[in-house]
């Protein structure tokens, strides 16, 4: 049984903990979406595991355009029911290829600054890491994009003794109007 609940866990990690909702303010096409002065919100709904245990995650983010194609953005997401809590703080910037008419590539970068609270009345050391995301925007309609993507994050300061870098899927739903 607990093989099932990892299993379970791992199906819900790959398919919600990544999984965003984003409304794009633009007027019309995909390249309106991802035009200069658009701004775009996310929530996230999902869970994970840390620690031997389990999470649910909410989270938020926003991003603003700066230039067509280019978004500044922050992430937050709140861990809880695990122990310890855990807080992630994410600057990031994305840039959308918008030419092509179907499908729209995109690359990120970001920065995460990750906060613990106690565990077992022990205090933990924040982490820092750094990574890189890509993937591809669909235009499934006028207003409903939906994206997929790979991250990778590389952790600072990590032990030399384990895997200081991870890899994993994303996918978006972006809503413009």
């Amino acid at each position: 049984m607990k093989i099932m609940n990892k299993l379970a866990t791992l199906l819900m990690l790959l398919s919600l903990n990544h999984t965003v909702t984003a409304a794009s303010v633009g007027t019309g096409g995909l390249s309106a979406a991802f035009s200069k002065d658009s701004a775009s919100v996310g929530v996230v709904v999902g869970s994970g595991s840390a620690f031997d245990d389990d999470y649910m995650i909410l989270g938020f983010g926003a991003g603003y355009y700066v230039i067509n194609g280019l978004e500044i953005g922050i992430d937050a997401q709140y861990w809880f029911s695990g122990e310890p809590s855990i807080t992630k703080v994410t600057p990031k910037i994305t840039y959308v290829f918008t030419q092509p008419q179907t499908i729209s590539p995109y690359l990120g970068i970001f920065y995460r600054r990750t906060f613990y609270g106690d565990y077992e009345g022990m205090s933990m050391d924040d982490q820092n890491s750094y990574g890189y995301r890509a993937g591809a925007y669909l235009n499934s309609s006028d207003d409903v994009y939906i994206g997929g993507g790979i991250v990778h994050e590389k952790y600072v300061d990590c032990n030399e003794f384990v895997d200081c870098s991870t890899t994993y899927p994303e996918i978006i739903f972006a809503i413009s109007f």
